[in-house]
C-alpha cells in the first residue's frame, strides 16, 4: 500500500472570508515577473492587484489567475498609495531599508496593501515616504536580494500564513 498518491489539480481550500490584502507593483521591468506575481495572487486567494506602467501580462505563466484576479492598471504608484491609505490600508513596503523589518517577526494587520518596487530599483524615497511598515527579507549570501516575484511570493506566504482562513 502507498503512503502518497498523486493529486492533480486538488481543489483550492476555502476561505472563510476574503483576504483584505491588496498588492500595489511599481512598473515591472519584466513580464515575467508581473505574470508570476498574478499567478501568485490567484494562488493565495488574493483578488485585486493594482499594477502600475505598461507591463503586460503573459496568460500563459499567469495561468488561470488572470481571470481570477482583478487587475486595476494606474500610471504610477504615489497617486495609488494615497487612495489605498483613504481606504483604511496599513501600507507595507517590500524592501531593504532602514528600519525595516524582518519579514519573518512582522505582524501584518489584516488590511494590508503590499507595496512592491520595481526590479532594480525597488521603491523611490517619494514611495518610501507613504508607508507605515516596510518588511524585508534576510538574505543569507549572494546576490543581494531575492527576485521581485520570488519575495513577494514570501511576503504574501508570510500574510497567508498570519491569516490563513482569510
Amino acid at each position: 500500500m502507498r503512503r502518497f498518491e498523486h493529486i492533480r489539480h486538488k481543489p483550492p481550500t476555502s476561505l472563510e472570508r476574503p483576504r483584505e490584502i491588496v498588492l500595489a507593483l511599481a512598473p515591472m521591468r519584466s513580464n515575467v515577473n508581473l505574470s508570476r506575481i498574478v499567478r501568485l495572487c490567484g494562488c493565495a486567494g488574493i483578488q485585486n492587484l493594482i499594477q502600475c506602467g505598461a507591463g503586460k501580462v503573459d496568460r500563459e505563466i499567469a495561468r488561470d489567475a488572470a481571470d481570477f484576479v482583478s487587475i486595476t492598471l494606474r500610471r504610477s504608484l504615489p497617486p495609488v498609495l494615497k487612495q489605498l491609505r483613504e481606504d483604511g490600508f496599513t501600507l507595507v513596503g517590500l524592501e531593504q531599508t532602514t528600519n525595516s523589518h524582518s519579514l519573518f517577526e512582522y505582524q501584518f494587520q489584516r488590511k494590508t496593501a503590499l507595496i512592491v518596487g520595481a526590479e532594480r530599483e525597488g521603491l523611490s524615497e517619494e514611495e518610501l515616504g507613504f508607508l507605515d511598515a516596510v518588511v524585508e527579507i534576510p538574505v543569507y549570501g549572494q546576490p543581494f536580494s531575492y527576485n521581485v516575484a520570488t519575495a513577494t511570493t514570501m511576503a504574501v506566504y508570510e500574510y497567508c500564513k498570519q491569516y490563513p482562513f482569510g
